[in-house]
């Protein structure tokens, strides 16, 4: 496309879909048909939100009513080891003049408030949109009694009692920077009936609203099966008809293999939206089902958001990603989160590990269309 032909068709653009959720009507090509990962750029080093003290994951980012950016983002002490995020993490805010930052760190907006609550010792996953004015955060809550010394997980029993108490909530604001209230039951609980798919926890939310105005919510699931562990981790989804409203479950997982998947885990780190009457979601790819490349992030695209498939390119962007020096990151992106002007994918956020999750921080990468 020349450049001309290209300011013309920006020039007709209209806001279709942010990143956090908002409705569009956009002129932006169908994004089912786009190869995103042919837009994907190197990193700049700048490019990256850390903190020296602390692990940083997740980054749900969001531009505010007064022209600035908010990031929503898991820390947790850097000292604890990686494995801590689910008995030491606390969703934060940060701000920047630009989408792709800095960011500064502004304040914790949901840290702990004492194990008797739901959501009292880890908060972690967030995501969040924008409705009628007011912010809605998702998350991810869990609480526990239990002692989990440092740098200890999948080998200690107690590390699994927090991560098997994983529930689905909400926080509502009028400003990012203001205060949030959170709910003292989650939005989303497990299953009573032992059978069910979500019967041991759900977690990982991802949100967006169709254009009928019915919110749809992607969580993971985890069925029993006698262990600590649980079975298979797969995700689920529900929907209502408002943002704190009462979750219908659909019976059956999602993103499922098209022939089929006997592997514990296929997908992971769903982020959602809804574009010109399609709902997408972009996906870790964790044994290569869906692009070939175990690790990718994949795009899933359905039109009821219970039956989803690969869109016809499916991979956004492999396991290796590479600095603009040409020097490869030592780990693969986690938690994306796109962030898009007037309908256009411009970032993607993401988390990542620093030698060999020693440490962590979120990027940004640029697209290019």
């Amino acid at each position: 496309m020349k450049i001309h032909q290209l300011m013309l068709f920006l020039l007709l653009s209209s806001f279709t879909f942010s990143a956090f959720g908002q409705s569009s009507k956009s002129r932006w090509g169908t994004t089912s048909q786009t190869d995103l990962s042919a837009m994907m750029q190197p990193v700049p080093q700048e490019y990256t939100f850390r903190d020296s003290l602390y692990n940083i994951w997740c980054g749900s980012v969001i531009k505010g009513k007064k022209g600035k950016f908010y990031m929503l983002y898991s820390r947790w002490p850097r000292e604890k080891g990686h494995e801590a995020w689910i008995t030491h993490s606390e969703i934060a805010l940060a701000r920047a003049d630009r989408a792709e930052g800095p960011y500064q760190h502004l304040k914790v907006v949901l840290p702990a408030r004492g194990n008797q609550f739901w959501d009292g010792i880890c908060t972690h996953n967030p995501a969040v949109i924008v409705y009628k004015n007011k912010f809605y955060l998702y998350y991810m809550g869990s609480t526990g009694k239990s002692y989990v010394k440092s740098h200890t997980a999948y080998e200690n029993p107690n590390w699994w009692e927090y991560r098997n108490n994983q529930r689905i909530g909400v926080a509502v604001a009028d400003d990012p920077e203001g205060e949030w209230t959170r709910l003292d039951k989650p939005l989303l609980d497990v299953s009573a009936d032992s059978t069910a798919h979500d019967a041991l926890m759900v977690s990982n939310p991802a949100i967006t609203m169709d254009d009928k105005g019915q919110f749809i919510l992607v969580y993971k699931q985890v069925e029993k099966n006698g262990t600590i562990r649980g079975g298979k981790v797969r995700f689920g989804v529900a929907f209502t008809n408002a943002p704190t409203g009462l979750f219908v479950k659909h019976p059956q997982p999602i993103f499922e293999a098209e022939k089929g998947s006997k592997e514990r885990m296929v997908a992971e780190d769903p982020f959602l939206w809804h574009q010109k009457g399609v709902n997408y979601a972009i996906v870790r790819d964790v044994v290569g089902k869906f692009t070939g490349e175990s690790g990718a992030l994949a795009l899933m695209v359905s039109t009821n958001g219970f039956d989803w498939k690969p869109a016809q390119y499916p991979k956004v962007l492999s396991k290796t990603i590479f600095w603009e020096n040409g020097k490869p990151l030592d780990d693969k992106l986690e938690r994306p989160c796109l962030y898009m002007e007037k309908g256009v994918p411009k970032l993607l956020f993401g988390a990542m590990g620093i030698d060999k999750r020693k440490h962590s921080m979120n990027v940004a990468i640029p697209l290019k269309y």
